[in-house]
C-alpha cells in the first residue's frame, strides 16, 4: 500500500459502493416500470397502445445509447481527476434528472414539448449513469485487499436488484395508497432527491482509491484515457462489452418488458406484475452475492460462460412458462441467472484494463454492453411479439446468450496476457500497493 494511504473501514466502503448503485439503478427502473404502464398516455397519447408503448420504451433506450458517453465522459474525469470526484458528480446529474422527469408537465399541458423533454432528461440520465457503475466498482475493487476484488465487488452489484425492489415499491405503494390519482406516477422520481442527498454524504467520507493515487505518484496518468483504452485494450473492450450484453438483455426483459407482457398480453393486474417483480428480484441478489465471492476462488471468466449458456436454454422458456401461468418462477429463475453472471463483471471487468485507463475501459465496456443488451431487448420484444408471438421474444434473447457466450469463452483468463506482447496487464487482484 502506497504511503500515505488511509486503511477505510470495510463497512464505510460497503455503503459508499452499494448506495450509489442502488440509488442509480432506482433512478433508471422507475422511468422503466413508467414506460410500461403510464408514459404511452402521458407523453404519447395520440398513438395507439402499441405505438404508444413502442414510443415509451424508445425514450427509455435513449438512456442507454447516452451510457457510453456518459462512460467516456466521467471516465475520462475518474482517469484524470480520481474516482471520487467524479463519482459525486455522476450521482448529481443522475439524480436532478430524475427528478426533473417528476416535474414535468404532460402532452396535455405543453403538448410536443413534453416528450421532447422527456428525451432529453432521459439522455441526461444515461450519462451519469454511464458514470456511476465504473466508479462505483472501482471504488471498492481498488480499496480490495489482494485475492478479494470479487467480494468488495460485490456490494456495487447489489445495487441493481435493491434499486429494483425500491422503484417496485415506490409504485406498489403509490397505486395502493393514491388508486386513479392520474399525477401519482410522479411521486417515485421525486423521492429521489432525499436519496441523493444521502449518497452524497456518505461517498464523500471515503478517500480516494490507493490504485488512483499510486498511479498518480508514478505519473503513469494518461492524458487522454480513450484513446489510451482503444491503443491498448480495444479487444478486451469489445470481449467484456458482448459478455455483459447477455446479462442486460435477460434482465430487462424479465423486468421492464415483462411488466408490459404481463399487463398488457396477459391481461393480470398492475399491482400484481409489480408484485411478482419484487418476489423475484431476491433470487438476483443472491446469484450475484454467491457468484461474486466464488469468483474469487473457482475463476469469474468461468462463471460468465455458465451464466451465458443458462440463459440461452431460459430465453426459450421464460414466456411459455408465463403464458402457463407460472409467471413467478419465470422471473425469479432468470433474475437467478442474471444475478450468477453479473456478480464476478464487478471485478471482472476493470481486472482488463491498467490502472491509468481503468475508469473509461470498464465503465465503457458495461455501458456498450447496455447498448445492446438493454436498451434493444424491449423495442424488439414488442415488434416480435405483436407479430409472431412469445415464441419468437425467447428465440432473440437466446439469440444474444450466444453471443455473449462467445465473448466470455474469448476473454482473457486471469495472468494471461490477451494478445503477446499486450501492454494491458490482465490482473487477478488490486495493483500492487
Amino acid at each position: 500500500m502506497p504511503a500515505g494511504s488511509v486503511q477505510v473501514p470495510l463497512r464505510r466502503l460497503v455503503v459508499a459502493g452499494f448506495i450509489g448503485t442502488a440509488i442509480e439503478f432506482y433512478d433508471f427502473f422507475a422511468y422503466g416500470i413508467a414506460a410500461a404502464l403510464v408514459m404511452n398516455r402521458e407523453f404519447f397519447p395520440a398513438l395507439d397502445p402499441l405505438a404508444g408503448t413502442l414510443a415509451a420504451f424508445s425514450t427509455y433506450a435513449v438512456a442507454f445509447v447516452s451510457r457510453p458517453l456518459g462512460a467516456v465522459l466521467f471516465g475520462h474525469l475518474g482517469d484524470r481527476l480520481g474516482r471520487k470526484r467524479t463519482l459525486v458528480a455522476s450521482l448529481l446529474l443522475m439524480g436532478l434528472s430524475t427528478v426533473a422527469v417528476g416535474l414535468l408537465p404532460g402532452y396535455a399541458h405543453i403538448g410536443a414539448l413534453a416528450p421532447v423533454a422527456l428525451v432529453v432528461l432521459r439522455f441526461l440520465q444515461g450519462v451519469g449513469l454511464g458514470g456511476e457503475w465504473g466508479g462505483a466498482v472501482l471504488l471498492s475493487v481498488e480499496h480490495a485487499p489482494a485475492g478479494k476484488s470479487g467480494r468488495y465487488a460485490l456490494f456495487p452489484q447489489l445495487g441493481p436488484p435493491a434499486g429494483f425492489v425500491a422503484a417496485n415499491t415506490a409504485f406498489l405503494l403509490t397505486g395502493l395508497l393514491l388508486p386513479g390519482a392520474d399525477w401519482a406516477w410522479r411521486l417515485p422520481f421525486l423521492f429521489s432527491a432525499a436519496l441523493v442527498a444521502v449518497g452524497l454524504y456518505v461517498r464523500g467520507r471515503v478517500p480516494e482509491t490507493p490504485d488512483f493515487r499510486a498511479a498518480a505518484a508514478r505519473g503513469e496518468l494518461t492524458g487522454v484515457p480513450l484513446a489510451s483504452v482503444l491503443r491498448e485494450g480495444r479487444r478486451e473492450l469489445l470481449l467484456g462489452a458482448g459478455a455483459m450484453t447477455v446479462q442486460y438483455a435477460l434482465f430487462y426483459s424479465a423486468t421492464a418488458y415483462a411488466l408490459s407482457y404481463g399487463v398488457g398480453v396477459l391481461g393480470l393486474p398492475q399491482g400484481a406484475m409489480l408484485l411478482y417483480g419484487l418476489l423475484a428480484v431476491p433470487a438476483m441478489a443472491a446469484g450475484t452475492w454467491w457468484s461474486a465471492v466464488a469468483g474469487d476462488r473457482h475463476g469469474r471468466r468461468r462463471l460468465v460462460v455458465w451464466c451465458s449458456v443458462l440463459a440461452a436454454v431460459w430465453g426459450l422458456v421464460m414466456f411459455p412458462l408465463m403464458d402457463a401461468g407460472g409467471v413467478l418462477p419465470a422471473l425469479a429463475v432468470a433474475l437467478l441467472i442474471v444475478g450468477l453472471g453479473y456478480g464476478p463483471m464487478g471485478a471482472l471487468l476493470p481486472e482488463l484494463f491498467a490502472a491509468r485507463h481503468r475508469y473509461t475501459g470498464a465503465a465503457l465496456a458495461y455501458s456498450l454492453g447496455g447498448v445492446l443488451g438493454g436498451a434493444l431487448p424491449p423495442l424488439i420484444a414488442s415488434g416480435l411479439q405483436a407479430r409472431y408471438g412469445p415464441w419468437a421474444v425467447g428465440g432473440y434473447l437466446s439469440a444474444v446468450a450466444l453471443i455473449g457466450l462467445c465473448c466470455a469463452v474469448a476473454l482473457p483468463r486471469p495472468g494471461v496476457p490477451a494478445r503477446p506482447g499486450s501492454p494491458v496487464p490482465v490482473r487477478t487482484g488490486p495493483a500492487p500497493r
